[in-house]
């Protein structure tokens, strides 16, 4: 487990490498800010013993210009060093950000059924901002601390030997709290990561479901589990808080005893005259650096182990293998005219690995036919949609396109020559054009108003106030389903791909709004090889063909007339499934 922790840190850090310089201006400027800031104590032993002792006001003036010189570098420095690492933070986040989410777009869609996306979302927040706050500043903070106490434990040593003993005496004896607590404290932090993300997760999806939530008046349910997801990551958080403060009070109060113990000692010896008043002030100093730079590296300790747990989260993401691929060397596809054969085509999802959705499927398309896929819900229909865009690969068989088997063409090519058009097309937040235009980003606005109109939705966009630039909410709101049917059907008239996939496209529209998406489909049909998967009866009765689909196999093919007289299966359906609606 620690193992795959530092391995994740490592891959995490290897984001730095494109900006050495960057890193370099940091170190440059941390290391002078140290070396001022412990030069400071050497500044007090001259004032103390050189100034207020030889009671010389050139002297005098003379050490406070020093020591104001010295203050104005450590700003600049300090400005410097601020500046670069919160720029570094920033910048290594965003560049995670971006490969994450790069990879997270290309993973087949068969990972986010087991994995919460809205968790994923979680990560790719609350993670980045942990991360951005220690490459942005905690470990710059630990760096420069640790740098203190290196430096501050010489000067010890140089100014008083004697006394700098009784402070590194002390040393095992906070190294000892600080590997116990912080044991601890890391395994804490994953599993408050862990809570949070879950926490994020369920809000996002009640949220986006507010209306089924109230709807149901399920409002009340939903606050006491919201509680107690709250009060689970409460209770973690708690006690990986519990356990820092833990830390730094043991270390403060170690640290500081070994001064205060340090303090009799050279008090004594002021007393003594063995060392002067100016020693023991620049000793004070030190030790306070000292002891300060432990206590800061403790306290800091906590925010590194956290950021270690969200590195290892990080890299989980960015390490999920992609099942779907395009080959190392893809075959050139030929022009796509909607030659499609499914041979012996097998599939189980690897989540029911015991269920054949589909079972030795075989079915030729013909370029340009209208097929309609009937059957009872979990026949396996929309699942050969899938397979044909290669959301999912076949467990044994194959689909060819063109006579090529899907699995040796590059994705891009092979979804480019899909258009779907689903029974709850998905609209995205943004303008109306912007939706249009995500099926071809080189459309021009004349492009995009001629497939509205070929869609039949032209007039309803110009009689909103903003027409085309007008916003839709998240998912699509503010628009009807038959509002939602005909601008999915207006972006796939955009895409211009050779076979079209309707998946229900007109199930739950009432009598005028489906008459409009079927004029649009019409249109949209012409000249293209059309699958439906349909449960109106007069998008079946129209097709070339009829695919009866019955537990993953091909039951019946034919025209409606002739799967009427050939099969019960059919008639059955026919009758008591189809909708007559038109």
């Amino acid at each position: 487990m620690a193992n795959d922790r530092w391995r994740a840190v490592l891959k995490t850090a290897a984001f730095l490498r494109p900006y050495k310089l960057a890193i370099g201006f940091s170190l440059l400027a941390l290391f002078v800010t140290a070396g001022i800031t412990l030069s400071i104590g050497q500044g007090i032993r001259l004032l103390v013993d050189q100034g207020f002792a030889t009671q010389s006001p050139e002297l005098l003036a003379q050490y406070v210009l020093i020591f104001i010189g010295l203050v104005v570098l450590l700003a600049i420095g300090t400005f410097t060093r601020y500046y670069w690492v919160t720029w570094l933070g920033e910048r290594v986040v965003a560049d995670i950000r971006r490969a994450v989410f790069a990879h997270l777009i290309e993973l087949h869609p068969g990972f986010f059924e087991t994995n919460r996306s809205l968790e994923i979302q979680s990560r790719l927040t609350t993670d980045m901002t942990l991360l951005q706050s220690v490459v942005g500043s905690s470990a710059s903070v630990a760096l420069r601390n640790l740098i203190m106490l290196i430096g501050g434990v010489i000067l010890l040593f140089v100014t008083n030997s004697k006394l700098a003993l009784i402070v590194v005496l002390s040393i095992p004896l906070v190294v000892v709290p600080i590997l116990l607590f912080g044991r601890r404290v890391r395994a804490l932090s994953r599993q408050s990561q862990d809570k949070v993300a879950v926490v994020g997760a369920y809000v996002g999806e009640m949220l986006g479901q507010i209306k089924t939530v109230q709807a149901y008046n399920h409002q009340a349910a939903d606050k006491i589990l919201f509680d107690q997801y709250v009060e689970e990551a409460f209770h973690i958080a708690r006690h990986r808080t519990l356990q820092r403060a833990w830390l730094v009070a043991v270390v403060i109060v170690l640290v500081f005893g070994a001064i205060g113990m340090m303090l009799w000692v050279g008090g004594m010896d002021v007393i003594a005259g063995k060392i002067s008043g100016g020693e023991l002030a620049a000793f004070i100093f030190y030790s306070i650096i000292s002891g300060s730079a432990v206590g800061s590296v403790s306290e800091v300790l906590g925010d590194l182990q956290r950021a270690a747990g969200a590195a290892e989260r990080t890299i989980e993401l960015l390490e999920e293998p992609c099942q779907i691929s395009s080959p190392v060397d893809p075959v050139q596809l030929p022009v796509v005219r909607g030659n499609i054969v499914f041979q012996e085509v097998c599939f189980t999802y690897s989540s029911r690995p015991e269920l054949q959705v589909i079972n030795h499927f075989s079915l030729a398309i013909q370029p340009g036919e209208t097929l309609a896929l009937v059957g009872l819900s979990g026949a396996g229909k929309s699942t050969l949609f899938d397979l044909l865009l290669r959301f999912y690969d076949v467990r044994s068989g194959s689909i060819k396109l063109e006579g090529v088997d899907i699995r040796a063409l590059n994705l891009s090519d092979l979804r480019r020559s899909f258009a779907l058009v689903s029974q709850n097309p998905a609209l995205f937040h943004g303008s109306i054009e912007q939706n249009l235009r995500y099926a071809n980003p080189e459309a021009t606005h004349e492009d995009i108003i001629a497939a509205a109109k070929a869609a039949f939705i032209h007039d309803f966009i110009v009689s909103l106030p903003q027409g085309y630039q007008t916003n839709l909410g998240d998912s699509g709101l503010g628009v009807s389903g038959g509002q939602r049917q005909r601008l999915a059907i207006a972006r796939a008239i955009l895409a211009d791909a050779p076979i079209l996939l309707l998946d229900e496209a007109t199930s739950a529209l009432d009598g005028q709004s489906e008459n409009k998406v079927q004029q649009a489909l019409a249109k949209l049909s012409a000249q293209r090889t059309t699958l439906v998967i349909a449960h109106r009866l007069s998008t079946v009765v129209a097709s070339d063909r009829i695919a009866l689909i019955h537990q993953g196999r091909l039951a019946g093919l034919g025209s409606h007339t002739e799967l009427m007289q050939s099969s019960d299966l059919y008639q059955r359906l026919a009758t008591a499934k189809f909708q007559t609606t038109t």
